[in-house]
């Protein structure tokens, strides 16, 4: 899930001459130069998305916007599934990291349970608010390649939920737990994408019901024991 806003367009850098670049790949810039254009190009893309939707952004939008030639903006970005492989990039490392600090931390039901209430919270609240984002998954969608990277980020985000889950439950069989944490989180992209494709009030009953969901399944880790148990060790949901 991504947990990040957007960033504002800076203004542009003096240049001077553009030096010719043969190689067909992403160029990194090394030079402040070079970093100060490509986060210009990003800012511009991000805002042109937001206000067109990705499938109808153009390259060379992006350069008349970010004031380049379209020759400059190829030798950074050879196409537009680069930029946005780019900003689902930077999206993805700042929600690990929101991630991360949340659950880190969490070593009983109920500190789980609020983390990872909070996350879902937060997370609705920025998809409401950032169209770009929500464009940006359009984007993905069309091509293989960026759905591998999100299907990646969320086995990682899901990695990162069922290592809070077997700290609280430590009996629990690490392979199940994984398979639902994984589960719980590619489900959890979807039911944004439906939410926020709704009315309002539709919407966040549909965010809601997917918040109880979840939070169950995420309980009930306490009864995916490694051997046969009758005993309910679960408890009720912490709310």
């Amino acid at each position: 899930m991504l947990l990040i806003g957007i960033t504002p367009v800076p203004k542009k850098a003096a240049t001077g001459l553009e030096q010719p670049v043969t190689e067909p790949t992403r160029r990194n810039p090394t030079q402040q130069r070079s970093r100060e254009r490509q986060e210009r190009i990003l800012a511009v893309a991000t805002q042109l998305i937001a206000t067109k939707g990705s499938d109808q952004v153009k390259m060379s939008e992006i350069a008349e916007c970010s004031e380049i030639s379209i020759g400059s903006l190829y030798q950074y970005f050879p196409d537009k599934s680069s930029v946005i492989r780019t900003l689902a990039e930077r999206y993805n490392a700042a929600s690990r990291r929101c991630i991360e600090e949340a659950l880190v931390t969490v070593q009983d039901a109920q500190g789980l349970a609020d983390a990872y209430s909070d996350l879902l919270d937060q997370y609705y609240e920025i998809v409401q608010a950032e169209p770009a984002m929500r464009d940006i998954w359009s984007g993905m969608q069309a091509d293989k390649q960026l759905l591998a990277l999100e299907l990646e980020e969320s086995r990682v985000a899901g990695g990162l939920l069922a290592d809070a889950m077997l700290r609280v439950f430590p009996g629990s069989d690490a392979q199940r737990v994984a398979d639902s944490a994984f589960l719980i989180w590619q489900l959890g992209e979807a039911t944004m994408r439906l939410a926020i494709s709704c009315a309002p009030e539709e919407g966040r009953r549909l965010f809601e019901a997917f918040k109880r969901m979840s939070l169950a399944e995420i309980m009930e880790a306490a009864n995916l024991k490694t051997c046969d148990s009758s005993t309910d060790l679960s408890g009720p949901i912490p709310r």
